[in-house]
């Protein structure tokens, strides 16, 4: 009431100094009522921190490589301190490093591969002008990288901050859909400065820069990144894509200036190449132009110089966009301008409260609420919007399309997010699942490639990892009733890309051609996916003939090994390694056979036969489980760090044993995952590790998106809300669900008793509830 007076006495007065006195007294109000809900949102529980650690003594393939900055639900901008330059650092930051070297404005989440963006990195700075960030615990670089204090980083959904010892500034940033902001308390200071490197990129380094000033507190320009200067896979991602922005300083532009340079020809500038003490080296020689209104060039910074006040805050607004100059602009008028520090973070904080109430949990201990809704926040990062507010975004080759019916995303970690993220979307986020596909399609047809990529970045035809993934989001989809997009032009591309990556005439890819086990058995799989595409279509003859390639498997198996085993073009074997099947990357990537060989799941009966029968194949998956190290760590066994295991635990229900999944389920629950920066035992991998935490916490995950079922597992909370798209609500209730009570006694299904194992999608989407009656015994 107080705030409907205020504006009923706003309009009565005409003295300029009393309205705004009014206005700011309207906007503390907004701000401190919005805080209050917010403060009972989900998004208080949410970590960033989580994850955000590159490496660790146990660990040798890293841990969750997220990063702590601010990012709205699927947003094309993602504002985050960075500390470190490629590697095998996809996210630009690492929680273990002591120096910073500044604030970009997008990034990658949990993936290493060298990573890649890490674009228009902004650092504040006092003292001398400095033109490169230099290296960690190198003396002999004297650049503008600062170390900052631990104790005042503080990260929550849609802001971060922390304090930079060196220039005594205090950084905070925070996001919207298609921009950020940068605020910046500085000490009193007669030569304050922000100060933007183009050129740096996750991973390398981009290959060309331009920037021009438009009026007394703007500038425009663009960030051109190709494979030359490496990013994603040390250029090996073919990862192509241009940034353009339009930032405005709160600041006037009264002294500025540009560095530039023209890196030899002969200079290579890969990553290793850039990190280098002599790549900065060649970089300190770039000139400073001052007096110009723009610049282009190999290597391109820009600053802007000015006095402080003890304390005084000046700010950064930035709009971004992956289509053309006009995309950013537009996108900085429609979503950043006009906006304040405090506002867009209020607005970010209430898109991820609105976002993450999809799901709401009851019950479970504060850390393992805190855990849930981390992860379920790093599962709406990507795949990220880089569709304009106009509705244009980038094709491939650098031309500009106008979507129809569909926003374009990207960030498709394929081998990653088919298994636990996508059966996620499916649930709470359908829309996206169509939005994917058909960003997916349409990038096949666009590039006249004609098939679709397992890992797609901005475009690019990665290549990245192995199998088919894409088959499976479109047929989980399908059989799941989300079909936004042209039926017979998706069945048409899984067949092409098949075709094109499959088992071939030899019914297996041999040792010659790449990782035997891995690739024969995950192209199996997207066979049978064809087939159940084709058999909702009423195509019989396709549906018959992926459905005996998806048998395929079977042709890779050693009755004498007993399991498993690469084979040559020849139908020889490959040598069996002294190892035997924990032998890592014999025919398997980032596994080892055993791990890899349990990925039959469309076809759990013709496994189990295959390896001798229920009762040999349970004592084996027991001792799979029985000798993984209690921190779930990178190691031969149950290695929950990496994907190929994800559906393992829910195998035991199909082998009639479900006690055994729901023990090994919430056992994975407890110690896979931490409210801590090293909550992660591996990589985040585009939401999947979180994913996986999502569902199974929830009570429920997939063996074989593709067939519309969810394996029913124990909670970790008394009683998991979703909240439909439809409007519909389903709930899993656990009745005396406790750490020790951990066991299904019985089961209802809408008020009537039941028995199955598994739970329907289309049950699930109708609303309802399933209670599940906990006790400490196994049944």
């Amino acid at each position: 009431m107080l705030k409907e007076f205020l504006y009923l006495g706003y309009s009565s007065f005409k003295n300029m100094q009393i309205k705004s006195i009014i206005l700011s007294v309207i906007s503390i109000l907004t701000y401190s009522f919005g805080q209050a809900q917010t403060e009972l949102g989900p998004s208080r529980y949410v970590n960033p921190f989580i994850g955000a650690s590159t490496n660790t003594a146990s660990s040798v393939h890293g841990l969750g490589k997220t990063f702590p900055g601010a990012t709205t639900p699927f947003g094309m901008t993602q504002v985050s301190p960075n500390t470190i330059t490629g590697g095998d650092n996809g996210s630009g930051y690492s929680y273990e490093h002591k120096t910073m070297e500044g604030f970009a404005f997008t990034q990658m989440s949990g993936v290493g591969w060298y990573g890649d963006l890490g674009n228009f990195l902004v650092m504040p700075t006092t003292g001398p002008l400095r033109l490169i960030a230099g290296k960690e615990g190198n003396t002999e670089l004297d650049g503008y990288r600062s170390s900052y204090d631990k104790s005042t980083e503080k990260a929550e959904a849609g802001y971060y901050s922390v304090f930079l010892d060196r220039y005594q500034i205090k950084a905070e940033a925070t996001a919207s859909p298609y921009g950020g902001m940068l605020r910046f308390t500085f000490p009193e200071n007669d030569s304050s400065r922000i100060q933007i490197d183009l050129a740096r990129r996750v991973g390398g380094t981009s290959t060309r820069q331009a920037v021009d000033v438009v009026d007394e507190r703007t500038i425009r320009g663009w960030i051109k990144c190709d494979p030359s200067g490496g990013g994603w896979g040390d250029g090996a991602g073919q990862a192509d894509y241009t940034v353009y922005f339009y930032a405005e300083f709160s600041k006037p532009l009264l002294d500025y200036g540009f560095w530039a340079l023209e890196v030899p020809d002969d200079q290579k500038r890969k990553n290793a190449d850039v990190a280098s003490v002599e790549y900065q080296k060649l970089i300190e020689k770039a000139h400073v132009i001052k007096g110009a209104s723009g610049i282009e060039a190999e290597h391109v910074g820009f600053f802007l110089e000015f006095p402080t006040k003890d304390q005084e805050q000046v700010t950064l607004k930035v709009g971004i966009s992956f289509t053309d100059q006009k995309g950013a602009e537009n996108n900085f008028y429609a979503d950043v301008h006009g906006k304040n520090f405090r506002t867009m973070q209020q607005s970010a904080r209430e898109a991820w409260d609105k976002a993450l109430e999809k799901i709401e949990v009851e019950g479970g201990t504060e850390d393992e609420k805190t855990i849930f809704y981390t992860a379920l926040y790093h599962t709406m990062i990507d795949p990220r919007n880089i569709t304009d507010v106009d509705g244009r975004y980038p094709r491939p080759n650098g031309q500009v399309h106008l979507a129809e019916g569909f926003t374009k995303r990207t960030i498709f970690s394929g081998w990653d997010v088919f298994r636990s993220q996508f059966p996620l979307q499916t649930i709470i986020n359908p829309k996206l699942v169509n939005d994917e596909i058909n960003s997916l399609m349409s990038l096949a047809t666009q590039s006249n490639k004609n098939y679709l990529e397992r890992w797609e970045f901005f475009n690019a035809y990665s290549g990245c990892m192995v199998g088919n993934p894409a088959l499976s989001v479109i047929a989980d989809a399908y059989a799941k009733g989300i079909r936004g997009y042209n039926k017979e032009e998706a069945l048409d591309l899984m067949i092409k890309t098949s075709d094109k990556f499959g088992n071939g005439e030899l019914g297996y890819v041999p040792v010659e051609n790449g990782y035997g086990i891995s690739e024969t058995l995950e192209f199996a799989y997207a066979d049978w996916c064809i087939a159940q595409m084709a058999k909702a279509l009423g195509k019989k003859d396709i549906h018959e003939k992926y459905l005996a390639r998806s048998k395929y498997y079977k042709n890779i198996f050693d009755s004498k090994k007993g399991w498993f085993r690469p084979k040559h073009a020849d139908g020889k074997w490959q040598d069996w390694p002294k190892e035997g099947r924990l032998k890592e990357w014999y025919g398997s990537i980032e596994s080892n056979p055993y791990q890899q060989g349990w990925f039959v799941p469309h076809d759990v009966e013709g496994m189990v036969e295959l390896m001798g029968g229920r009762e040999k194949v349970l004592a084996d998956l027991q001792s799979f489980f029985e000798n993984t190290p209690q921190d779930f760590l990178w190691n031969n066994y149950y290695n929950h760090a990496n994907e190929p295991v994800h559906h393992v635990p829910f195998l035991f229900n199909r082998l009639g044993a479900p006690s055994l999944t729901q023990k090994w389920t919430r056992y994975i629950c407890e110690h896979a995952y931490k409210n801590s920066v090293e909550g992660l035992t591996g990589n985040e991998d585009v939401g999947q590790m979180s994913a996986w935490y999502v569902l199974a916490a929830s009570g429920i995950h997939p063996i074989a998106p593709g067939d519309p079922t969810y394996e029913i597992t124990s909670p970790v909370f008394s009683k998991v809300t979703f909240n439909l798209d439809n409007g519909k609500k389903f709930q899993i209730i656990a009745n005396n669900n406790s750490k020790e009570n951990l066991y299904i006694q019985s089961a209802t299904l809408n008020g009537k008793s039941y028995g199955s194992k598994q739970l329907s999608h289309d049950d699930l989407v109708k609303g309802g509830s399933l209670v599940l009656e906990m006790g400490e015994v196994s049944k």
